[in-house]
């Protein structure tokens, strides 16, 4: 069968973006990922929008690639600069997107320390830039996305039924020296960043979010980010959580996962299990996974789904979620 492919979360950057970071935090080379997004091989893939990723795309099999910028996005800057940067970073994505409108969509990336700013930056992006939805990395500075003062961006998503993609960042320092501080990659892209992930998406739930926007639409890649295979225990919130649903609920109504480049049949048919075949879509994480390390085609077309499920993961769900969208 011919497969229409996908992918979610298919990163990129800016140079002024790579700058801004430098400036803001000198230990920044510190981490072994940041090292390899800022100055290491996933740099000058995170760069290119053109026909070297075109090329990398064609050998994993991904016939369209959601662009968004690369964690921590704009969140961790002064509230000045990142606004500043949010319009030019998202041209530059809406630009790719025309260029190769029959490869690239777009995720917009906002300015979360202005949250007034970052709300009129997802209208703009959606109704004026074509973009689908905007990536949010799990904390904004110090403060998780739970936060009340960033429901104004969840309203504007929900008005436009725009998805959200939610994406690990890093620990902040108190939690990166307490737990991870001298063992590499812990903290990050081995688990730490997806329990963090887990715990601000349950946070999220709790704090009443989906209860205030109950068509807001989330995705997190990894396979939910480690809580998706705990939910039966994280029932317990349920006896005195004051939430309007059970929180299995709130997964299975507004939440979606994506593999996020790791490529788990097991985790898939988990997934599957959890959330049903209609909650999961394709993304393979590239540049941090390269071409030759997820073949994402190959990937679906190995798994034990039939072909109209190979169809949904592949691109239908997303297609319909993005359909909905009212720009």
């Amino acid at each position: 069968m011919s497969l229409n492919v996908i992918g979610l979360e298919e990163h990129m950057a800016t140079d002024e973006v790579f700058t801004a970071w430098r400036r803001h935090d000198p230990h920044l080379l510190d981490e072994p990922v940041m090292r390899w997004t800022v100055d290491g091989t996933a740099s000058a893939p995170l760069l290119d929008l053109g026909d070297d990723r075109l090329h990398a795309m064609d050998i994993a099999g991904v016939d369209t690639a959601v662009l968004s910028l690369t964690t921590p996005g704009l969140q961790n800057l002064p509230a000045a600069e990142a606004v500043a940067l949010q319009g030019l970073t998202n041209d530059v994505i809406a630009d790719a997107v025309r260029r190769h409108a029959d490869r690239f969509e777009g995720w917009a990336t906002l300015a979360t320390p202005d949250p007034a700013a970052a709300a009129a930056e997802l209208e703009r992006a959606i109704t004026r830039l074509g973009l689908s939805g905007a990536m949010l990395h799990a904390r904004s500075g110090a403060d998780f996305l739970d936060a009340p003062r960033f429901w104004d961006i969840f309203a504007v998503a929900e008005h436009h039924r725009a998805p959200l993609y939610l994406h690990p960042s890093l620990p902040t320092a108190a939690v990166d020296d307490a737990y991870y501080r001298g063992f590499g990659m812990l903290g990050s892209g081995a688990i730490g960043w997806h329990y963090q992930t887990g715990i601000v998406l349950m946070r999220m739930i709790l704090s009443g979010v989906f209860d205030r926007f109950p068509h807001l639409q989330i995705v997190v890649g990894h396979w939910g980010e480690v809580v998706l295979f705990y939910l039966e225990r994280a029932a317990v919130l349920d006896r005195d959580s004051g939430l309007q649903r059970p929180v299995l609920d709130y997964f299975r109504q507004n939440v979606h996962v994506t593999p996020g480049g790791i490529a788990s049949h097991r985790y898939l048919n988990w997934a599957v299990d959890v959330l049903g075949v209609d909650r999961i879509m394709h993304a393979t994480d590239y540049p941090f996974n390269g071409p030759h390390d997820f073949a994402a085609r190959e990937f679906l077309t190995a798994a034990h789904l039939s072909d109209d499920d190979r169809s949904k993961i592949a691109s239908l769900n997303w297609e319909r979620l993005r359909e909905g969208i009212r720009r």
